[in-house]
């Protein structure tokens, strides 16, 4: 109760810019989960020491893997972030000065668990409850500032810094990697990556250096800017049985791995990007729904001039690939139906008699498997279910029984502009 009175106090501001604040404290409130602490002793030893509220030993378990303290090679990462069945975590980790009162500790890692995707805003909250922890050796002190931001989406302190949650806006952590870097090392190749997004394929990326993992990956879902869809990217991934679990329960997505042995986990890609020596592999199995055509190489040329002009930003790039990826929805639009219950579907043999040339129609097939836009019998219009074409269109509906995504209806009701 006595902590209680110390975060209490009077609201003097006018009426609706209390409603605003109230709103972005209840956000704060429904989106992050908890806030725990890993100590590295002068042992050696490495101890999960403390958190609120409690915690799974599975994900106790996995941040251990998640913070450098437990690593070999020593090397340490001040900031991690990735996410793991649906929660994300942010890991910061520092050295402990001689100057500390944690006289028998050398190490520790604060880590933050939330539902939301925003390296930035959780990045810079873990870094004030370092410096509280630094200060005072207690997590009282840290489970305080925690909690105010929790309830009042502020925490401040002269000493160790302020943090104010709605100068963190979700939707710039979407456009803080850039777009233009990956075509300046890709160039045409950008478009394999491009495709494979919008097929929901699934993308594993490999580097030595985790923060050139996570700085790639994160950026990749803006090449779909349309759907806006972060909840695809694992920026920080083990070849752990229970991590590759729940990976492979994902219909597509990015994974980020620093074991070069992933790339010798085919059942794990459909594309496997080697961002150390720049290159780029489509999986046997994933050669025939990314065939590449005339449309392929257009949207490519559009990317790379686009990414290359001096003159445009990160985002402006984006919102060209938007634009042209709204293009190519126009082309399913003429053959699209809505059922009985308002879904739409692909009328498969109108877009047959289309003839589009047969790289275009075969993507157009597969983006529509992707976006949930075929019946059941449309496997059997297009060929048989033993033929590669039927095969695959059948495991894209097969990774997610039953789900409808929201991008469904997007010739409709998508915003394209980022």
């Amino acid at each position: 109760m006595g902590v209680a009175k110390s975060w209490g106090g009077t609201c003097s501001a006018e009426p609706g810019k209390r409603r605003k604040m109230a709103a972005v404290v209840a956000m704060d409130t429904q989106l992050m989960l908890g806030v725990g602490l890993i100590e590295k002793d002068t042992n050696g030893e490495v101890l999960w020491v403390w958190c609120y509220p409690s915690t799974t030993a599975s994900l106790r378990n996995l941040l251990l893997r998640k913070c450098c303290l437990t690593d070999e090679n020593k090397l340490l990462h001040p900031f991690v972030f990735g996410q793991y069945r649906r929660t994300w975590f942010y890991v910061t980790t520092v050295e402990v000065p001689d100057s500390s009162v944690l006289k028998k500790v050398t190490h520790f890692s604060i880590v933050l668990t939330a539902k939301d995707f925003n390296p930035e805003k959780y990045a810079a909250f873990t870094r004030i409850l370092c410096r509280i922890y630094l200060k005072y050796g207690s997590p009282v002190k840290m489970m305080e500032s925690y909690i105010a931001v929790l309830t009042k989406g502020i925490c401040q302190s002269e000493e160790n810094g302020s943090f104010l949650s709605r100068d963190f806006d979700g939707r710039k952590a979407y456009l803080a990697g850039s777009i233009k870097d990956i075509v300046s090392q890709f160039g045409m190749e950008t478009i394999i990556l491009h495709t494979a997004l919008m097929l929901k394929k699934r993308i594993v990326v490999y580097h030595p250096k985790i923060e050139a993992v996570q700085e790639f990956t994160r950026t990749l879902p803006a090449l779909v800017w349309h759907r806006q869809d972060w909840s695809i990217l694992h920026s920080y991934m083990h070849l752990h049985a229970e991590e590759l679990e729940g990976l492979q329960m994902c219909t597509g997505y990015i994974a980020g791995f620093v074991d070069l042995e992933v790339s010798n986990r085919p059942d794990l890609y459909d594309v496997f990007v080697n961002l150390a020596d720049s290159e780029i592999i489509i999986a046997p199995l994933a050669k025939e729904a990314m065939t590449m055509g005339k449309l392929h190489k257009e949207i490519g040329q559009l990317i790379v001039q686009s990414a290359e002009d001096p003159e445009k930003s990160d985002s402006q790039v984006i919102q060209d690939i938007a634009l042209k990826t709204k293009e190519i929805f126009t082309h399913l639009a003429p053959f699209s139906e809505a059922s009985d219950a308002g879904k739409v579907f692909l009328n498969v043999e109108a877009l047959k008699q289309k003839r589009f040339p047969p790289a275009t129609e075969n993507f157009l097939y597969h983006l529509a498997a992707a976006e949930q836009m075929l019946k059941a019998d449309s496997y059997f219009i297009h060929g048989s279910l033993s033929s590669p074409l039927g095969a695959a269109l059948l495991s894209v509906r097969l990774r997610a029984p039953g789900t409808v995504g929201t991008e469904a209806s997007l010739l409709h009701k998508c915003c394209w502009e980022p």
